[in-house]
């Protein structure tokens, strides 16, 4: 297994060449959610209904530029091609309200949830067509073992987070592409150390 220095070195070496683009997108992903969640009530509601297809194209070009496909800022938006919005919102949904549950609980097991899920948006990019149910349960299986692995991994960034607010925050722009590259890269080695095969649909039966 990779440790988190060679995971985030992959991510560097992915971001080379690519750092304006992937700036950029975290901005403008940024932008447009703030925007819509300043809004009363249509904003709001906006916010929830393109906040799943916005996630799963961020997530997609750090992913493709983690595997060095060609990407581009445009790639943000691939969450609403007609097959893969109502999945993508129907993810954040979904996920959304499940982690808020475990929440309640107490926050460590709302931690558990989020990073048991957090390899859905990476699998359906993968495995277009995939009802979020489904990338869901695969991510909670993805992970089975491997929790703590991703959670120390976010924790290596706080150094960069703290030394990214000094200037007004600005530099958090490029600490978040930073770390979803190497998000990106942790999918890319758990994925291809247990989960090659492609995706077939499984017998209908959900523990999330």
């Amino acid at each position: 297994m990779l440790t988190n220095s060679e995971l985030r070195r992959m991510a560097r070496e992915s971001l080379q060449g690519n750092w304006v683009n992937a700036v950029l997108g975290v901005f403008i992903y940024g932008i447009i959610l703030s925007v819509m969640a300043n809004i009363p009530l249509i904003g709001w509601i906006g916010a929830i209904v393109i906040t799943g297809p916005l996630t799963y194209g961020l997530y997609g070009y750090y992913l493709g530029t983690v595997r060095g496909e060609l990407t581009s800022v445009s790639n943000l938006f691939d969450g609403f091609n007609n097959n893969q919005f109502g999945n993508a919102f129907v993810l954040n949904l979904v996920s959304g309200i499940f982690i808020f549950l475990w929440s309640l609980l107490l926050i460590v097991p709302g931690i558990i949830a989020a990073l048991s899920y957090s390899q859905a948006y990476f699998i359906m990019r993968d495995n277009p067509g995939m009802p979020a149910l489904d990338a869901l349960r695969q991510s909670k299986e993805m992970m089975n073992g491997h929790k703590t692995r991703l959670f120390m991994l976010y924790l290596s960034f706080i150094g960069w987070i703290l030394l990214a607010m000094i200037p007004f925050g600005l530099g958090m722009f490029w600490v978040q592409s930073y770390i979803y590259a190497s998000v990106a890269a942790f999918y890319v080695e758990l994925k291809n150390q247990n989960f090659a095969t492609p995706y077939a649909e499984a017998p209908r039966s959900y523990t999330l």
